[in-house]
C-alpha cells in the first residue's frame, strides 16, 4: 500500500504549420514567416483553454483549497506560455495564484517542447534554461524538477539535467528497464545520482486513455474507486502523469471527467493518500539505480522508445534536415534561430509517424495535417524555406561562415586528421596540399563554398576586421 501520489500534468500546444501540401507550387509560401498556421493555432488554443485548461484549473483550485497541503505538479512549455500570455492571461494569473498558495509546483522542460536532445546537447540545455527562466519570471519560483520532452530519457539526459541543478527528473516506468521492480519508488541515476521518478503508466492510462471507454472493465471510473486503486498499489508513491488536455479535451466534460477531477483530492484524502509534488519526492530515499543506457532511450509514447519521432525514414530524414540546419541557425542567431527552434518542436515529427493500431490512432488524432506523408511534405517545405533564409543571410555577410563549428559527424575526416570549421580545413590543407580535392568537395557539400573562394573570404574578413575571422592571420592559411 502507498500513502503518496504525484499528479504530474503536461501542458503544451505547438505552433502548427499550415497544410502546405495543399498549395500548388506557384502559390506556396515564399517566406518562412508564412508557413505557420496562426488561425489554427488560435482556434485550437481557445478551444483547449476553454474546454480543458481553465475549467480543470478552477476545479483544482476549489478542491485543493478544501484539502489543505495537497498539491500537483505542472510542466508548461515555453511556447504555450507565450500563447497564453497573448490570448489567455487569466489562466496564467490563476496558475500564478495557485503557485503562491503552494497548490501547484512547476517543473522545467524544453522551451519549445522539442527534440533538441536528438540534435545538440548545448541546444537542449539552452532550451531548458530558457523555459525555467520564463517560469521564474512569471511565477516567482525556480523549478527543481525537470523532464525532457515526452519523458525522453536515458542516463545522459538525467546527468545533463542534474548538472544544470535539477534535483528530480521525470520519466516513464518501462518494464524492460525496471525488470521485476515496481515504478512506485524513487530511483537514482547510476552515473550521477540524480533522483528519478517513474510514471505508473497503467494507473495514468486508466484516466488518460480509458476513462470514457464504456467497454473497459473498469468503467465507470469514479474518484473513490481510483483512490482505492492508488492506495492499494504497492510501493512508496505512485506517479500519475497526464496531458492536461485529458480533462475536457481528450475526454469531454459530458463524460464526467471534470467531476472526477473535482472529487479526486477529497477521495484520496479519505483513503489516506496524500497528493505531493514531484519536488517533495527529492527528500525520499531511492530504492536503487535506474540504468537507462543511451542505446535504449525511453519515452512515454507508443512503444516507449524514440519511434514516435524517429521511427521511419521520413522522420529520420526530417530530423537530419533539422540537424544540418541547426549549426548555421545557431551561428546566425536571432530570428533565424527562433524559427529553427519552432521547427524543432516534437509535434512536427509526431505527425509523420506511420504507426498502426492504437498508437496510430493516437497519432492521427493529434495531427491536423492529414497523412504522415503530407506532414512530411509540409515540414520539408518549411525547412527548405528556413534554409533559403539562412543562405540569404549568409550571402549578406559570408564572414559568418567562419564562425560555424560542425558536430563530429559532419566534420571533414581524413586518416588521423579532421576539421570541423572552415578555418581548420584551410589549416589542414596548408600542411596537406594533397587533400585539396576532398576538402573542396566537403566545403562545397556542407557550406556551399569552394576552397579557392574560401581563401579569399578569409583574407577579406581579416582585412575588414570581422570578428568571425579573428582566429588567426590569413597568412597561416598558406
Amino acid at each position: 500500500m502507498t500513502d503518496k501520489v504525484v499528479f504530474f500534468f503536461e501542458l503544451h500546444q505547438p505552433v502548427r504549420l499550415k497544410r502546405l501540401h495543399l498549395y500548388s507550387p506557384p502559390n506556396l509560401p515564399r517566406s518562412i514567416d508564412e508557413v505557420f498556421d496562426d488561425e489554427a493555432n488560435k482556434s485550437i488554443l481557445d478551444r483547449v483553454v476553454n474546454k480543458a485548461y481553465l475549467p480543470a484549473t478552477r476545479i483544482l483550485y476549489e478542491s485543493l483549497s478544501e484539502v489543505k497541503g495537497f498539491k500537483v505538479t505542472m510542466s508548461i512549455s515555453g511556447i504555450l506560455l507565450e500563447q497564453l500570455l497573448e490570448r489567455h492571461r487569466e489562466l496564467v494569473d490563476l496558475i500564478k495564484d495557485m503557485v503562491s498558495k503552494e497548490m501547484i509546483d512547476l517543473a522545467a522542460q524544453t522551451y519549445y517542447h522539442s527534440i533538441a536532445w536528438l540534435v545538440d546537447r548545448g541546444e537542449f540545455r539552452e532550451q531548458v534554461y530558457e523555459q525555467a527562466k520564463l517560469v521564474q519570471e512569471l511565477f516567482g519560483v525556480r523549478p527543481v524538477v525537470a523532464e525532457n520532452t515526452e519523458f525522453i530519457y536515458n542516463n545522459d539526459v538525467g546527468c545533463e539535467l542534474s548538472a544544470m541543478g535539477f534535483k528530480v527528473v521525470m520519466t516513464e516506468g518501462v518494464e524492460r528497464v525496471l525488470g521485476w521492480r515496481s515504478p512506485n519508488y524513487v530511483y537514482r541515476n547510476p552515473l550521477c545520482g540524480v533522483k528519478v521518478l517513474t510514471r505508473n503508466y497503467m494507473l495514468s492510462d486508466d484516466i488518460g486513455f480509458r476513462f470514457s471507454n464504456r467497454s473497459w472493465v473498469g468503467f465507470p471510473l469514479t474518484a473513490d474507486k481510483y483512490a482505492r486503486w492508488v492506495r492499494d498499489s504497492p510501493g512508496d508513491l505512485v506517479v500519475v502523469a497526464l496531458d492536461y488536455e485529458t480533462f475536457g479535451e481528450h475526454h469531454w466534460p459530458e463524460t464526467g471527467i471534470h467531476e472526477f477531477l473535482r472529487w479526486l483530492p477529497r477521495e484520496l484524502n479519505r483513503a489516506g493518500v496524500r497528493m505531493i509534488s514531484a519536488a517533495d519526492a527529492a527528500a525520499m530515499e531511492p530504492k536503487g539505480d535506474l540504468d537507462v543506457p543511451p542505446w535504449d532511450t525511453i519515452s512515454w509514447a507508443d512503444e516507449r522508445d524514440l519511434s514516435a519521432w524517429a521511427g521511419n525514414d521520413m522522420q529520420r530524414e526530417a530530423l537530419g534536415q533539422l540537424r544540418r540546419s541547426y549549426f548555421f541557425a545557431k551561428a546566425l542567431g536571432g530570428r533565424v534561430l527562433r524559427l529553427w527552434r519552432l521547427l524543432s518542436t516534437s509535434d512536427h515529427f509526431y505527425y509523420m509517424a506511420t504507426k498502426t493500431g492504437p498508437s496510430g490512432e493516437v497519432h492521427s488524432y493529434f495531427s491536423h495535417l492529414g497523412t504522415p506523408q503530407q506532414a512530411y511534405m509540409t515540414y520539408s517545405i518549411a525547412i527548405y524555406l528556413l534554409n533559403r533564409e539562412i543562405r540569404s543571410l549568409v550571402e549578406e555577410d559570408r564572414c559568418r561562415l567562419l564562425s560555424i563549428r560542425l558536430p563530429e559527424e559532419l566534420c571533414y575526416h581524413a586518416p588521423g586528421r579532421s576539421a570541423c570549421t572552415l578555418r581548420e580545413a584551410l589549416e589542414l590543407l596548408a600542411s596537406n596540399p594533397e587533400l585539396l580535392e576532398s576538402i573542396d568537395r566537403w566545403s562545397k557539400d556542407v557550406f556551399s563554398v569552394r576552397v579557392e573562394d574560401l581563401i579569399g573570404l578569409v583574407s577579406e574578413c581579416w582585412a575588414r576586421g570581422a570578428p568571425h575571422a579573428l582566429g588567426g592571420s590569413p597568412g597561416r592559411q598558406g
